[in-house]
């Protein structure tokens, strides 16, 4: 028993992370995700604003760790019209959200105090765009006549990417990718992450959307690129706050913003891609 306890926490030590309940999690997210979207499409709807929500707490308690005060009910009012309107009104319902949502919170900030104003008004817009917004094409991919399948192809680009760029790099990884922003990330781990996104997407748009595996595979290569870049990008927001996880709420994830940062970058381009293919019939 204590070889088996040294070996998990050498595991564990070299992760940089406990393994265990990271995968119990992840396979919690899974049941919920499917289970949801394919018996009752309105309680995925559901999930997906309630993970934007806390996800936008999560920033905000960020946002006032390093000294911006941006109250939370009017970001959480301003980001469930954009849901709401993901989901009932399509693209041009969220667009539309987005171009009346924000300039009203950055009218609200203005009254509530000039102070700080372009810092905590610049704050928030990115907030209302990082998450709610983005979030949304996760809820234009799901409402859809085979809206469990786009979900699967976005799950599994994500996952692809994450999961083997993380074992490539725990392996082989010697070269950083951006040792400024995220120093765990390396060259050998986004080879992995292209390998088997590329074959994972090729296969799940083959037998899941009928459609060309040469295309799946492609919008794998792309989806490396997002789902990356959002990373980053979260990466980049911690490191500027001074924070190492966004939250705690995910045993060995963190917070939400820490398990969506790389769907919020792929759910559009994704969205995007289909949207070609269906007006091209490729």
């Amino acid at each position: 028993m204590d070889d088996l306890h040294s070996i998990n926490e050498a595991i564990n030590n070299r992760a940089g992370r406990k393994l265990l309940p990271s995968i119990l999690v992840s396979l919690s997210i899974m049941a919920l995700v499917f289970g949801s979207i394919y018996y009752l499409p309105i309680a995925f709807g559901v999930l997906i604003w309630v993970a934007v929500l806390l996800a936008l707490r999560e920033l905000l308690r960020a946002y006032r760790s390093s000294g911006i005060e941006i109250p939370e009910l009017p970001v959480f009012i301003a980001a469930s019209a954009l849901i709401i309107s993901a989901w009932y009104g399509r693209v041009s319902g969220l667009s539309v959200a987005m171009a009346i949502a924000v300039p009203n919170l950055l009218v609200f900030l203005l009254f509530k105090s000039p102070k700080d104003f372009l810092k905590r008004a610049s704050a928030a817009a990115f907030a209302i765009f990082y998450i709610p917004f983005l979030g949304g094409f996760i809820l234009l991919l799901a409402h859809h006549d085979d809206g469990g399948a786009r979900i699967l192809a976005l799950v599994v680009l994500v996952s692809c990417n994450d999961t083997f760029a993380y074992i490539f790099g725990l392996l082989f990884g010697r070269h950083k990718l951006a040792p400024h922003v995220s120093p765990k990330k390396t060259w050998e781990g986004i080879i992995g992450a292209f390998l088997a996104t590329t074959i994972g997407s090729a296969l799940t748009f083959h037998y899941a959307l009928h459609s060309h595996w040469w295309l799946g595979a492609g919008i794998g290569l792309m989806a490396v690129v997002t789902a990356t870049c959002g990373d980053l990008i979260e990466s980049a927001v911690k490191r500027d706050l001074a924070i190492k996880d966004m939250g705690s709420i995910l045993p060995g994830h963190g917070g939400i913003l820490d398990r969506i940062d790389s769907v919020l970058f792929t759910a559009p381009a994704v969205w995007f891609v289909l949207e070609v293919i269906k007006h091209f019939h490729l």
